[in-house]
């Protein structure tokens, strides 16, 4: 079947292959949040964004050769609840923005904005959106293959019809200024973004509602 971009909690488990890079969609958990485990055609190295629950189905779906990195995208507990037993059985390097690392149970490294993730000859850029938490990130692969386009994993800062929660007005405009700058102000419309809890988007489906989303204030 077709990757869609929907994946049902305890269901089958959703691929898109493009030219470099596998992306493996799996719903897990009781708030059906989102995993996305990454595979470099050409070495077969792996990399896991959110072991958000379920650490032995997120298990099955590493399978082999192993997985070499964990990324958390911010700190909220629904997002990690299966990291420390995915990293204990397969040693693989825990990742998360600095100003979140501290709150997440074995996130043992700290990225900034900018930095570049590899997964085999695959590279992700690191891009920090503050608002739904100090330290919430999204991570940017840039397909460059024919045909190929931006895929942006977005974690909770941004989802079809809106941003992510916030908690104070000032965090929501943080929020809104980071996501217009330095998403929705540097990709074009084709990016393919995969959130941190249901369907998958496109910014160019996100894009005419902008102005929606800072009046209404969320």
């Amino acid at each position: 079947m077709s990757y869609t971009g929907h994946v049902e909690p305890g269901g089958a488990v959703g691929v898109r292959e493009l030219a470099a890079l596998s992306i493996s969609k799996l719903s897990v958990g009781p708030m059906d949040n989102n995993a996305y485990l990454l595979r470099c055609h050409a070495t077969g190295d792996q990399l896991l964004i959110d072991a958000a629950n379920e650490p032995q189905r997120l298990l099955e779906l590493v399978g082999e050769p192993g997985l070499a990195t964990v990324v958390t995208t911010h700190r909220h507990p629904d997002h990690w609840v299966g990291l420390s037993e995915v990293v204990k059985a397969t040693g693989a390097r825990s990742l998360a923005h600095r100003d979140d690392a501290k709150e997440i149970p074995g996130a043992a490294g700290s990225l900034d904005d900018g930095d570049t993730v590899r997964v085999g000859q695959c590279s992700l850029e690191v891009i920090h959106l503050r608002g739904h938490t100090p330290g919430s990130i999204a991570l940017l692969y840039r397909d460059d293959s024919a045909g190929g386009r931006p895929q942006l994993f977005t974690g909770d800062s941004l989802f079809p019809g809106g941003p992510g929660r916030v908690t104070h007005p000032d965090d929501f405009t943080s929020l809104m200024d980071d996501l217009e700058r330095k998403v929705f102000g540097q990709l074009d419309d084709q990016t393919w973004v995969y959130p941190g809890h249901g369907d998958d988007t496109t910014l160019g489906a996100e894009r005419p509602k902008l102005g929606e989303w800072r009046a209404r204030g969320w």
